[in-house]
């Protein structure tokens, strides 16, 4: 998505210069070119040697470099970037921006620039709030900039307000989004269900599956990628996710899980279940472990709540619900079934027969079945590049009827 993309960063006279270090590895990684342009003033704050090092280019920081006398076009590099970031913006640069002054290298080329501006402000509370720097930023907006908001946190002069720059994981998040084709998943909310419900016997045994949560995780993750806001209700499970865009709820029992859809699910545009929920729970639980001696080798068992087929009885003709089946014999005609009675768009079926598919691979081989029967078979992949297909199918098809 960055490959290849050339971004500026102008880096002002503030201390909030020493996180642009980390925003550059995460650009770097990405494979992004990366230009540092340097106010004079911000070299006090952050080494020039550092940044160039990093970013795997000289660093800018007057018209003339010293050494050669080769002069830095600020032309040149206006039309060079597919995208400039200031950051740290303080209050002085940032009043030279709204009102045009040319004084040095970094303020001629953004003069210069024809590609998107983002900036990130950083300052004390109260040069944040004067109404001068209020109305520089607004001044800044109407320009066509995007303002990256500061946060608010401990600031240099000890204080506690807005005023910290971004950290650079969201900058780059941010910025990763700048280029990221503009999807119809942008901005709906998705709610997931992933991994396994454990349902406790005693304080030490529980009856549980196999589930991993990662067919599930990846799904957060694709659909992420899409610009949706997730929240991903994850039962016990290894995986983890790291976007800002995805919020995780864990839960560890069918209850808990169900508690946690039934609140979140109004609000969704699309729930897709992957989760692997027990069917059944036992009736009492046991306030102390029991122990081998006591003979006890019955464990009355009652059903745990349908989750999906409350979710598809209410679900509303704007919502998209999708399901999964996880079968062991009749595969297609068991999941059609589920399909039908739980009032699902879509059912994501995989058999545990599928060498290399099922629980705890990192590989899939699922069918995509419609409500009208229509069958899409997916091969072995990655479940990484399974989910993406999943969340291709939902856009391109389900949104489109």
């Amino acid at each position: 998505m960055l490959k290849g993309k050339k971004i500026i960063i102008g880096i002002t006279g503030g201390i909030a210069a020493y996180k642009i270090p980390l925003l550059i590895r995460l650009l770097k990684k990405e494979m992004a070119e990366v230009q540092i342009v340097m106010t004079p003033f911000a070299t006090e704050f952050v080494t020039p040697l550092t940044l160039s090092t990093l970013s795997e280019k000289p660093v800018l920081i007057d018209f003339f470099d010293k050494g050669d006398g080769n002069w830095h076009s600020h032309v040149d590099l206006g039309l060079w970037a597919d995208l400039i970031l200031v950051a740290p913006l303080t209050a002085n640069t940032m009043a030279k921006m709204a009102t045009g002054i040319a004084d040095n290298l970094l303020l001629t080329m953004l003069l210069s620039a024809r590609c998107p501006v983002y900036f990130a402000p950083a300052m004390d509370l109260d040069m944040f709030k004067h109404p001068s720097t209020k109305s520089n930023v607004q001044t800044l907006q109407s320009f066509g900039y995007t303002l990256i908001k500061p946060t608010e946190g401990e600031l240099a002069s000890g204080l506690t307000g807005f005023g910290r720059l971004e950290e650079p994981e969201i900058i780059f998040s941010i910025l990763k989004e700048a280029f990221t084709p503009k999807s119809s998943l942008n901005k709906k909310k998705v709610l997931i269900s992933a991994g396994p419900t454990f349902e406790p016997i005693d304080p030490v045994r529980y009856i549980g599956n196999r589930s991993s949560g990662l067919m599930g995780t990846e799904l957060a993750f694709a659909f992420a990628e899409k610009g949706a806001d997730v929240n991903l209700v994850l039962g016990p499970s290894k995986f983890k996710i790291d976007h800002p865009l995805v919020s995780v709820i864990n839960v560890i029992t069918a209850d808990e899980m169900h508690k946690a859809i039934s609140e979140l699910f109004n609000d969704s545009d699309i729930t897709v279940m992957t989760a692997a929920v027990a069917d059944f729970t036992p009736k009492k639980i046991a306030k102390e472990k029991i122990k081998k001696e006591q003979g006890i080798n019955t464990i009355e068992l009652k059903p745990t709540k349908d989750i999906l087929k409350e979710l598809g009885a209410k679900k509303s003709n704007n919502q998209i619900l999708v399901g999964f089946s996880l079968e062991t014999e009749n595969e297609t005609e068991n999941a059609i079934k589920k399909l039908k009675a739980k009032n699902l768009d879509l059912i994501v079926l995989n058999s545990l027969k599928d060498e290399g598919a099922g629980f705890e691979f990192k590989t899939n081989k699922v069918s995509l079945i419609t409500n009208a029967s229509e069958i899409i078979e997916i091969p072995l992949k990655l479940k990484s590049e399974i989910a993406k297909d999943i969340v291709n199918y939902i856009e391109e098809k389900l949104m489109s009827e």
